[in-house]
C-alpha cells in the first residue's frame, strides 16, 4: 500500500535549533568591536562547548555564524569536536533583533535538522524567549528572559519545518553552559 497523497514519511521530523552566545572576548579597547577577539578563557570555553555539544548529540547539520572575530573564533575552536558541516558567516547577526534571528532560520535548508547559530545578546537569548512556547523547560526560559553568559547555548525543538518556525513554535529545552 502506498502512502496517502501528501503525508510525511515515518522519519522524525523534529528540527533542532542550536543557540549559541560566542565564547568571552576581549574587553572593548580601540578596536572596532566586531574585531575584538576571544579572550583566552574565551579560547577554552569555546572548545568546551564544542565537546559538550557532541556529548549532548547535538552535533549540527549547518552552522551560521555572525561575522565578527570573536564568533568566528568560537566557531573555529569548537568545530575540532564537531566536524565539518557546512557553514554561512553573516553580517546580518551582528546586532540582529531576535525577529531578524528568525527570519534568518527560516531560510535554512530544509534538510537540516540541527542547526548551531553562533551570536551575540540580547539576540541568542531573545530568540530562544521568543520561540519558546507549550512544553518549554521553565528554568530554560527563566534564563533566556534575564540573558546569557558567554559560551552558553539553548537548544530549541520543534516538529516543523524551518520556514514555519515562528513566535512561541518551539520547545525551550535546555540551557547550558558547559564552561561552568
Amino acid at each position: 500500500m502506498g502512502r496517502a497523497s501528501g503525508t510525511e514519511p515515518t522519519t522524525s521530523p523534529v528540527r533542532r535549533l542550536v543557540l549559541l552566545r560566542h565564547a568571552k572576548a576581549e574587553p572593548a579597547s580601540e578596536l572596532p568591536d566586531e574585531k575584538r577577539p576571544l579572550a583566552l578563557r574565551g579560547r577554552d570555553q569555546a572548545a568546551k562547548v564544542g565537546a559538550a555539544l557532541v556529548a549532548s548529540g547535538l552535533v549540527p547539520d549547518a552552522v551560521l555564524v555572525s561575522g565578527s572575530l570573536r564568533t568566528r573564533q568560537t566557531w573555529d575552536l569548537a568545530r575540532k569536536h564537531l566536524g565539518d558541516p557546512p557553514v554561512a558567516f553573516t553580517d546580518d547577526l551582528l546586532g540582529a533583533m531576535p525577529r531578524g534571528v528568525l527570519a534568518l532560520v527560516r531560510e535554512l535548508d530544509p534538510a537540516a535538522r540541527t542547526v548551531l547559530v553562533i551570536g551575540h545578546e540580547p539576540a541568542m537569548a531573545g530568540t530562544a524567549e521568543l520561540l519558546a512556547g507549550p512544553g518549554s523547560e521553565d528554568g530554560a526560559v527563566a534564563q533566556v528572559r534575564v540573558g546569557v553568559p558567554t559560551a552558553t547555548y539553548s537548544v530549541l525543538e520543534a516538529d516543523l519545518a524551518w520556514s514555519d518556525w515562528d513566535r512561541k513554535t518551539a520547545r525551550l529545552t535546555e540551557v547550558t553552559r558547559p564552561n561552568a
